[in-house]
C-alpha cells in the first residue's frame, strides 16, 4: 500500500511506503535497539505514521509497546490520531 500523506506544506509531500521501514522490523519484533537506518526511515516516514496506525495490516507493528518504544529511542514522537 502506498498513501501520499502531506507534511508540513502543501508543496512538500512524502510518499508512504511501509516498506521504507523494513530496517526497523527487528527492532519492532523484539525490542532491541534501532539501527541509524531504523531512525532515519523513520523520520522521514513521520507523517506517515498516523495512516499507518489506521491501517488493519500495520497497526498490529505501530500501536505495540515495542514500536512506542523504538520511535522514542529514535526520538520520533507517535502523532495522536
Amino acid at each position: 500500500m502506498v498513501l501520499v500523506c502531506n507534511q508540513m506544506g502543501a508543496s512538500e509531500a512524502v510518499t508512504c511506503n511501509p516498506s521504507q521501514l523494513s530496517p526497523c522490523l527487528g527492532a519492532l519484533r523484539s525490542g532491541s535497539a534501532p539501527s541509524q537506518d531504523c531512525c532515519a526511515r523513520l523520520k522521514g516516514q513521520q507523517s506517515c505514521l498516523c495512516g499507518y496506525m489506521k491501517d488493519p495490516n500495520m497497526k498490529q507493528y505501530v500501536n505495540s509497546p515495542n514500536a512506542r518504544k523504538v520511535v522514542g529511542q529514535c526520538g520520533v514522537t507517535l502523532p495522536n490520531c
